[in-house]
């Protein structure tokens, strides 16, 4: 078939695009978020992309139209594929009925770690031997000189057999299908790695999201596997809507079903432990959130019958995925790194991992508030605190703000708010220096300022 993807560029639906070429079909898109590293994957794997909803872009018409949820009533194409009556699905309905309705279907949910757990789980398998599918929201780094993981993971979406590993989102599926894209996986084998209230412009309320979790546990069959951390209450509270399958929990230095205890304090070497199996990792991520997020997948790649000592030995050799603390640059001793924490949680607990790992140097976080949940001010009396780990703090305000930022960051020590990139760089120019690490937090674009103060950094030194 002709498929054509409305929304292509985001990081579902751009992974389900290389997942639609490798099944035959011939793959184009229409995006208006155009940019790396997902614009690079889809153009290296010759899929077409245009700017824009345009309703050109659906003449001649393609066979089926898979629609991405950023797309809304109103926009050219969207008002063309109805008005001509073109068939039309959304990106987990298509991925469900072409590939995953056949297999044994391992997802990992939450409002954090998705896509670091999905790749780790996806790794270990692989590794192992397994040539899993995975669909992830995000580009895989892999260190190998190993062919076979090469070419698996030269995209974030892969075909794979009889396994297929899927970050789970509880995001809404189309403009036409307001369930949480995850309801249309049935996994029988489920990470629940946390629950917080987020993506508040779909959903009013912890209460609401939890629903929707409660939709997908109720499709895991009792011979399956959910895998959660202990003693986390919105999870627990989910659970006791009813729960069918078999519970395993897991947890840091503490009793549980599964045990990591830490060798350093910064998470890079951390023993499992799970009845009489016992193993050790050594890798180079670190924070305590990435040992939670290691331990799942290993619990998760056990329940499909890989050993614990194996599941070590993989994430030992595991690079992580770009733009999760990923270093892009160092200059003068001055190490730049981009990563995609847009929640208070998911910044305090990079920045604690940052801490640990990066231990004398000053720190400091450039943060764009670009998620919706943010923009709506959702978590305004959170994000002062949630950066306060770090020696230096600038806040991004763009133009579009509905409230004030400056007001929400007060007078707190450390921490500045700038409406401008080009302010954001030419502060770090003047009073960054040899021994500092800046970490750029954003789950967007955030107008190319990573190469752009690397560039800037590189004139001055």
């Amino acid at each position: 078939m002709h498929i054509h993807i409305l929304g292509i560029c985001g990081t579902f639906m751009g992974s389900l695009a290389l997942i639609a070429r490798d099944l035959g079909h011939r793959v184009t898109g229409s995006d208006t978020n155009i940019y790396p590293p997902m614009s690079t994957q889809l153009a290296n794997a010759g899929i077409e992309i245009w700017e824009g909803y345009r309703a050109e872009h659906l003449n001649p018409a393609p066979d089926l139209v898979v629609v991405g949820n950023a797309c809304k009533r109103g926009m050219e194409a969207v008002e063309y594929m109805l008005n001509h009556r073109l068939p039309y699905t959304s990106g987990p309905q298509f991925l469900y009925e072409t590939v995953l309705k056949n297999r044994h279907v391992l997802a990992v949910a939450g409002t954090h770690g998705k896509t670091t757990t999905t790749t780790m789980l996806a790794w270990i398998l692989q590794y192992a031997g397994i040539d899993t599918g995975f669909l992830i929201g995000g580009v895989p780094l892999v260190n190998s000189t190993d062919s076979r993981l090469q070419s698996a993971f030269a995209h974030s979406g892969h075909l794979g057999e009889r396994y297929f590993v899927i970050e789970a989102d509880e995001y809404d599926s189309a403009f036409f299908d307001k369930r949480s894209k995850f309801v249309h996986y049935r996994p029988t084998t489920a990470i629940l790695n946390n629950l917080e209230f987020d993506h508040a412009d779909i959903f009013a309320d912890l209460a609401a999201i939890q629903t929707q979790f409660h939709h997908m546990i109720r499709m895991i069959p009792s011979t399956g596997q959910i895998i959660m951390p202990a003693a986390t209450d919105s999870l627990e509270q989910t659970l006791g809507l009813g729960v069918w399958t078999p519970v395993l929990r897991t947890a840091i230095d503490q009793d549980a079903d599964w045990q990591a205890t830490l060798s350093e304090a910064d998470g890079s070497v951390f023993g499992v432990r799970f009845g009489n199996e016992i193993g050790e990792v050594r890798w180079g991520m670190s924070g305590l959130h990435n040992v939670n997020n290691g331990l799942a997948a290993i619990a998760a790649a056990h329940h499909v019958g890989i050993s614990i000592k194996t599941a070590c030995e993989a994430l030992s050799a595991f690079a992580g995925i770009k733009r999760r603390m990923e270093l892009i640059g160092d200059v003068g001793d001055i190490l730049v790194f981009d990563d995609f924490a847009h929640h208070p949680t998911a910044i305090t607990t990079t920045l604690d991992g940052a801490k640990k790992r990066l231990k004398n140097r000053r720190i400091w976080a450039v943060i764009e508030p670009r998620s919706n949940t943010m923009k709506l001010g959702s978590h305004r009396d959170q994000l002062a605190s949630s950066a306060a780990i770090a020696d230096q703090v600038i806040w991004y305000e763009p133009k579009d703000l509905s409230w004030g930022l400056a007001d929400a960051i007060g007078d707190t020590s450390g921490q500045m708010v700038l409406g401008s990139t080009d302010a954001i760089i030419d502060h770090l120019s003047l009073h960054a220096k040899a021994g500092d690490a800046i970490i750029i937090m954003s789950n967007g674009g955030f107008e190319s300022i990573h190469t752009r103060l690397l560039a800037t950094l590189q004139a001055k030194a």
